[in-house]
């Protein structure tokens, strides 16, 4: 069933009378806040471009007040839980949906390939999420690196996460998670949201992306560990050049020699810096890299 019209739990009193009625406490460790604005959660649906043949899994649901607009809009919803008190809330206000299944589990632990493959034959899913700041990087960057069947992810984060997620080198935002993030997906930022938006208010603004899922990445690389290696040792001294972070970090064992060889073989400048560069040359010093381990074996 599939009611016709809103706002449904979309405004604070509806929200608190929820919350008033089960005795709900939030909980700092889940990073809990609710949305309380119908125009956010317009605003969400629209942005995911949720249709009516689409399966939809939705990270965190809280009360089931995003769910229900996602529920109007898509063939089906699956909304994944960790917190066990929301169940039972949940069960009540999503009892007028019948395309919504509801899981009590933690989102880094849940198979989402195997889910795909038994609900939606395993076509590329969606995701939806208002996510809890703490532990947004951990989640996104999961479910890209897994190569879970997606065809896009729309997220609530922290505005400034967002702002990182869509950077372009040499901008003060750029570092990499900018370059982790737009090897897997193209981010496209949808909206921004005041803290008022929620309950309670959180002490930060936030924005809604959308990162649309590569079919194929935007770079080819022969060793894509390496490459997010690389990155990560550039990021990890950010005021130094990329040339002083390979040789400090322990892990890539280069000598300085070495490092500047493999600059200056991929037409790079010993003073470059690692936020100046994009995938392409990452992916370059990395295979460049990759063969000279390789022919010393």
């Amino acid at each position: 069933m599939k009611y016709k019209e809103k706002p449904w739990l979309g405004d604070p009193q509806k929200t608190i009378a929820v919350l008033q009625k089960y005795g709900f406490r939030f909980q700092k460790k889940f990073g809990q806040n609710f949305l309380i604005d119908p125009h956010v959660l317009d605003k969400i649906t629209a942005a995911a471009e949720i249709r009516e043949d689409d399966f939809v899994v939705e990270i965190g649901p809280g009360i089931g007040t995003l769910t229900q607009y996602l529920a109007h809009a898509a063939g089906e919803v699956c909304a994944v839980e960790i917190d066990r008190n929301l169940i039972p809330i949940l069960e009540d206000t999503l009892s007028a949906w019948d395309n919504v299944t509801v899981i009590r589990e933690d989102i880094l632990n849940l198979d989402l390939k195997a889910l795909a493959e038994k609900k939606n034959q395993g076509k590329p899913i969606k995701i939806v999420a208002n996510l809890p700041y703490y532990i947004t990087t951990p989640i996104v960057m999961g479910l890209l690196e897994k190569k879970v069947p997606m065809k896009s992810m729309t997220v609530m984060v922290q505005k400034e996460v967002a702002q990182r997620m869509q950077a372009a080198p040499g901008s003060k935002d750029y570092g990499a998670l900018s370059l982790a993030v737009q090897y897997y997906a193209e981010p496209y930022l949808a909206a921004n949201v005041p803290p008022n938006c929620f309950i309670p208010r959180p002490n930060v603004g936030s924005a809604v992306i959308r990162l649309n899922c590569r079919e194929h990445p935007p770079v080819r690389t022969e060793n894509e560990t390496l490459m997010f290696r690389l990155i990560r040792a550039a990021f990890n001294q950010r005021r130094k050049t990329l040339l002083n972070g390979l040789r400090n970090d322990g892990g890539l064992g280069l000598t300085r020699e070495q490092a500047e060889e493999a600059l200056s073989a991929c037409g790079l400048s010993e003073t470059v810096r690692g936020e100046t560069l994009g995938l392409e040359e990452y992916a370059a010093l990395a295979d460049y890299i990759s063969r000279w381990e390789t022919s010393k074996k």
